[in-house]
């Protein structure tokens, strides 16, 4: 059985719509794609429910207009601890001196509650892990394989409308628009960025 991003993508969003069920505020995944191979040590290298619930508070923090982490997004303060403690996630520790909050892990009724997307989850990113592995060395898998990330290459700022930024892959953002959760319009990557990266 082989497990193609396209369909670890769709597992994604639709564990994504199970979290919504119970958090309708939640805005919609815009690329869940993006969550393939992305690694954040504020927020965990594994890809798993764990950490796109992680990814969920971040997303109900924006909906509210919450400041939820600073220093470039690694420290999560307790504002981020509340909103993950709504959501099904516990913090048994003080908070990290560089990450703050940001290990989280899933609380016993959370666990039941998602049981079935946990599993279901797990599948495919087990299936997908697979198929990764089994790539033999004369199988071309980009650039990202190439420079030894599975995020998908060099990263560059883009802006919406309202001042807010994230750090995207172009080709991450080219596949379809990132929306901002403050402002509701798109990310876009400043033409001073593109051609400076074209350079």
């Amino acid at each position: 059985m082989s497990t193609t991003p396209p369909v670890l993508a769709a597992e994604l969003a639709q564990a994504w719509a199970d979290i919504q069920r119970y958090h309708p505020e939640l805005p919609d995944l815009a690329a869940p794609e993006s969550l393939i191979g992305e690694s954040s040590s504020a927020c965990g290298a594994e890809l798993s429910f764990e950490r796109l619930l992680h990814e969920a508070v971040h997303g109900i923090a924006a909906a509210r207009g919450v400041r939820d982490t600073s220093r470039a997004g690694r420290y999560h303060n307790r504002r981020f601890l509340a909103i993950a403690e709504e959501m099904g996630l516990d913090h048994s520790d003080e908070p990290h001196a560089s990450s703050g909050f940001s290990l989280v892990s899933l609380n016993p009724e959370a666990k039941k509650r998602y049981r079935p997307t946990i599993e279901r989850l797990q599948r495919a990113l087990k299936a997908h892990s697979a198929a990764t592995a089994a790539d033999t060395k004369r199988s071309f898998r980009g650039p990202a394989a190439r420079h030894g990330s599975s995020g998908g290459g060099v990263r560059v700022k883009a802006v919406c409308d309202c001042g807010r930024n994230v750090r995207v892959v172009p080709s991450v953002l080219a596949q379809a628009p990132i929306v901002c959760g403050g402002c509701m319009k798109p990310f876009r990557i400043p033409e001073v960025a593109v051609s400076a990266a074209a350079s």
